[in-house]
């Protein structure tokens, strides 16, 4: 317990940092002469260079622990946020962002695989990921808000240097208190039901996770790009504050849903669907509802958002075999970073044609099409009494 709360308050540290910036770099860019479709490609650069991180860091983590790549992650982007407050053109920021996209790519599986480690109880991994929901919607509440208001004492150079060094300080913390092996989950993690069915098959041999499922990390991140993409321009040059308003309201919403522990009882299966559609429908209202005040519909997204991320994390933990855990968050990952590429890119070339609301709601109604409940009920992460006995 002693590990995870330490890990719970790096990632506090380290989201409330990234989510700071979010209302600050489409201004930003701006600022630099940077047009719609560049701050786009800006976006989606981020997201693209974190597939090699990813890459390298699903086999790394397993074969080396995580607290070297939590240590690596943190302080390389602090010092990339250093540089960043000096950056003069539009070219530095996209040259810079991807640098910190590549760093970053190794945080994520790093602290998901240490924390799924640290039991083989699927209740208390629940538990473990819940936690690790509210911990990132806490900093991503204050986040925003804090980010616009940093800016506008101290401007943009002054806000990404207080940002960095408070990155590098944490990875300082982390290097002392992160253990350094991962407790062994290879000889503790029971045997699901689909490896009973393989002739031969033995806990440490785990069946290959269906490609299909990492369609749903994508879609999802894809309509979040789209999202961090719109929203900030939307809001106009001056309207960095309103902008950190309206994302605090978002993670308000998360913040709700993720506190209401009860709904780890449903199945991962339903709690997906349920939260992919609710997503969808308050993407359509922000595309064709312009009289429905944008925070209540955001507050609304976030809300889906609290259900939906403990369900994608409790079907990948189920879904990973014993000594796999950091393969199959690494293609999470992976399949995140595609759909945060994907989503603004697409956004910032039709955003004179189309409403970028409106590619997010197909994007996210496309993703419930294809995983509805049914058919994923046939793996066991899905069944019915599947985690029944969590808290």
């Amino acid at each position: 317990m002693k590990t995870a709360m330490w890990l719970y308050l790096f990632m506090f540290l380290a989201f409330f940092d990234l989510h700071a910036q979010y209302p600050i770099l489409t201004p930003f860019a701006m600022s630099l002469g940077a047009g719609p479709a560049f701050i786009g490609w800006m976006m989606g650069m981020y997201s693209l260079t974190h597939l090699p991180g990813n890459l390298l860091a699903g086999v790394l983590v397993d074969r080396n622990g995580s607290r070297r790549y939590i240590v690596f992650a943190l302080t390389v982007a602090g010092v990339i946020l250093l540089l960043q407050a000096h950056a003069q053109l539009p070219w530095h920021l996209l040259l810079l962002r991807a640098a910190s996209g590549f760093a970053l790519a190794f945080l994520s599986p790093a602290c998901m695989t240490l924390l799924a480690s640290l039991s083989s109880d699927p209740a208390t991994q629940g538990k473990y990921m819940s936690g690790n929901g509210i911990i990132h919607t806490l900093a991503s509440v204050v986040s925003p808000a804090a980010g616009a208001f940093i800016v506008a004492k101290a401007g943009y150079s002054g806000t990404f240097s207080t940002l960095g060094w408070l990155l590098i300080f944490t990875g300082v913390m982390a290097f002392f208190s992160v253990p350094k092996h991962n407790p062994s989950l290879a000889l503790q993690k029971p045997v699901l039901p689909l490896q009973k069915k393989l002739p031969g098959a033995s806990a440490a041999a785990s069946p290959p996770v269906s490609r299909r499922y990492y369609l749903l990390p994508f879609f999802v991140s894809c309509s979040q790009g789209v999202l961090f993409f719109e929203l900030p321009l939307s809001q106009g040059k001056d309207g960095i504050m309103s902008t950190g308003i309206l994302l605090s309201l978002l993670s308000l919403g998360a913040l709700v849903t993720l506190c209401l522990f009860f709904l780890n009882r449903v199945s991962p299966g339903i709690r997906i669907a349920a939260a992919l559609l609710g997503m969808a429908l308050c993407f359509f209202c922000l595309a064709a509802f312009r009289s429905i005040p944008a925070g209540i519909v955001l507050f609304l997204l976030g809300s889906a958002k609290g259900v939906l991320f403990p369900a994608m994390a409790s079907l990948f933990i189920s879904l990973g075999g014993a000594g796999r855990l950091g393969r199959t968050f690494s293609m999470q990952s992976i399949a995140m970073s595609l759909g945060a590429f994907a989503g603004p890119v697409a956004a910032g070339q039709l955003r004179d044609h189309v409403s970028p609301y409106f590619i997010a709601f197909v994007l996210l109604m496309t993703a419930v099409l294809l995983l509805p409940p049914g058919r994923a009920g046939k793996l066991p992460s899905y069944a019915s009494g599947w985690n029944g006995h969590a808290a």
